[in-house]
Order: structure tokens, then sequence, then C-alpha cells
């Protein structure tokens, strides 16, 4: 049986990586967000449930910042729910 989900990779400088990861979550078909590093590396690795929001959120966009301030590119690799979920 196929994969029911669907990867999509998207390169973003660090200093857009915060703002990049908020858009993505609030598109709301979010399943799971990996950061890769530019060696391809996972260096952070969020699953997103459905009732996530606010201040749940918080210790994350605090992770998120300083891993941006890391280095200067970065690979996302967002899996996102099928609609026949």
């Amino acid at each position: 049986m196929p994969d029911p989900n669907a990867f999509e990779e998207i390169v973003v400088a660090g200093e857009h990586l915060v703002a990049r990861v908020k858009q993505l979550v609030h598109e709301g078909n979010v399943r799971r967000i990996m950061i890769k590093n530019a060696e391809g590396r996972t260096v952070f690795e969020v699953p997103l449930s459905v009732g996530v929001v606010g201040a749940a959120l918080m210790p994350m966009w605090i992770a998120l910042g300083s891993i941006a301030a890391l280095a200067s590119h970065y690979t996302l690799v967002v899996e996102r729910r099928t609609p026949d979920e």
C-alpha cells in the first residue's frame, strides 16, 4: 500500500525559518515538520496534531529561533495529510 501522506521539501534561509514554519503550522494540513541542515542531517523534528495551538507551541518557537541562528540555509521536509484522511 502506498504512503497516504504527501511530502514536500522547502529550502529556506535561516532568518526566514521561524516565519516559514509558522506559516506551515497555520495551514492546518501539516502532520510533521523536519528541519535538516546543509549536510542533510535532521536537526529538529516536530509532529503536529490537530489541536496544537498557541502556548503549546511556545517552546518550539524558542527552539527554532536558536536553530535558525546556527546556519544560513535549512531544508524543511513537510509531511502533509492527504485529503481523504
